[in-house]
């Protein structure tokens, strides 16, 4: 797989290793947020999952804007207006003081990241080739868990569950990657006079009507809701009852080395898993994911010994790596040249799991107590594992469809 690393596009290769230095930068700040608004300014973790679910709720909206935008106005606007505005969105959370303050910062960094990422993953897609995408896809993904798997010890360091100090460095690594981002697609004339790579502009009512009849792609969206529920504790639901849980002892500790282990093991298992799994569906990957994810969750409420805990994530990890590493290379199957925006930012849509997620992590934890906080993860568990037989569903639409399309193919081959 990498000996196609020659083909990628310099400007993808900015994408990627830009990619690295702002989740380095946002882990840094972003993961103990949570803790910071429970901590110190003493807000429930009830409404601290609400602050979430409803910035998140309005990131799940703005990702199919921004991904139709690309297609129709182009993808270089899109991605600079929306990094530089991420930029100074950060360096605000070293401003702010109040509940209100952080909810609409927290708002705006969920929609400036809906407008960048699927116009960067579409633009992956317009410059590279077809045999080289899953690589580019995958060291896209190899560089955000580089980056997380730093970010949060310096974070610990940083004292980012008491000071809002590295939100304001986070934002100033955004605005210099952003500089660089500038030069780039300049250099190479991206996104200067053109829209998506076909040319072709579909208006967004024309883009909903063919997103409403793509069968597959709906069930998968809605899978991955349900999916998204078990993985979303891993990020918010987890950071509060490890630093409120009298179980656990300096548990904000505990969670900066459990998201570490979870990077590092992205970075050590990704690309072997890939290697074996590249000559099958996107889906078959898919659904291994889901059934290993959503039954390790269940062990983050079960377990409070470090070490067994450290096992649960990295076979909590593995399912991650089969569930993630292959969805992008499956949405670019299923969409339309002249729809490669539309469709990632589409993609968005599958959030609300991860968006309902804290929300009901957070209530439940409220419910239980943090004392008795396993039940949630219990619970939680319990209802993502019904992603994998939806999963089996889509998986076997999905083959149907790829073989219909290739007998399509071989007619129109043999009658031209």
């Amino acid at each position: 797989m990498f000996k196609n690393l020659s083909a990628v596009h310099p400007v993808a290769w900015n994408i990627v290793i830009g990619t690295l230095f702002v989740r380095f930068a946002s882990t840094v700040s972003m993961p103990f947020l949570a803790i910071y608004l429970t901590s110190e300014k003493h807000i429930s973790p009830a409404m601290v999952g609400i602050m979430l679910t409803v910035s998140a709720f309005l990131g799940v909206f703005f990702s199919f804007i921004g991904g139709s935008l690309s297609d129709r106005i182009g993808r270089k606007k899109i991605l600079l207006t929306s990094i530089f505005l991420w930029s100074l969105t950060l360096i605000g959370f070293g401003l702010g003081d109040s509940f209100g303050w952080f909810f609409i910062l927290n708002s705006i960094l969920n929609i400036c990241s809906s407008f960048f990422e699927p116009s960067s993953r579409a633009l992956l897609s317009d410059l590279t080739d077809e045999k080289s995408k899953l690589l580019v896809f995958n060291l896209r993904y190899a560089a955000i868990n580089v980056g997380v798997a730093v970010g949060p010890l310096v974070g610990l360091y940083l004292g980012s569950s008491h000071s809002t100090l590295p939100f304001v460095l986070s934002g100033i690594v955004y605005f210099f990657y952003g500089i660089t981002l500038f030069y780039m697609l300049s250099k190479y004339k991206i996104g200067e006079d053109q829209s998506s790579s076909s040319g072709q502009k579909v208006s967004m009512k024309e883009s909903l009507s063919i997103l409403r009849k793509d069968v597959v792609f709906a069930l998968t969206i809605l899978t991955i809701c349900i999916y998204g529920l078990g993985y979303s504790q891993s990020f918010s639901t987890m950071s509060q009852y490890f630093a409120n849980a009298p179980q656990f002892h300096e548990g904000i500790k505990l969670y900066a080395y459990l998201t570490t282990i979870n990077a590092v093991t992205v970075v050590l298992l990704q690309f072997p898993i890939v290697s074996r799994m590249k000559n099958f569906p996107p889906t078959v990957s898919m659904m291994i994911g889901n059934i290993i994810v959503s039954l390790s969750v269940a062990g983050f409420g079960i377990f409070t010994n470090f070490y067994l805990l450290a096992i649960v994530m990295i076979v909590f990890t593995i399912g991650e790596i089969f569930a993630f590493t292959f969805t992008d290379v499956f949405v670019d199957q299923l969409a339309p040249e002249e729809l490669k925006g539309t469709y990632f930012g589409a993609m968005g849509f599958s959030k609300f799991g991860f968006v309902f997620g804290p929300a009901l992590g957070g209530s439940l934890l409220s419910y239980f107590g943090y004392e008795k906080g396993g039940y949630a993860f219990i619970l939680i568990s319990i209802i993502a594992f019904f992603s994998f037989p939806m999963m089996l569903f889509v998986n076997r639409l999905f083959q149907k469809r790829k073989k219909v399309e290739m007998q399509s193919g071989a007619k129109l081959t043999v009658n031209s």
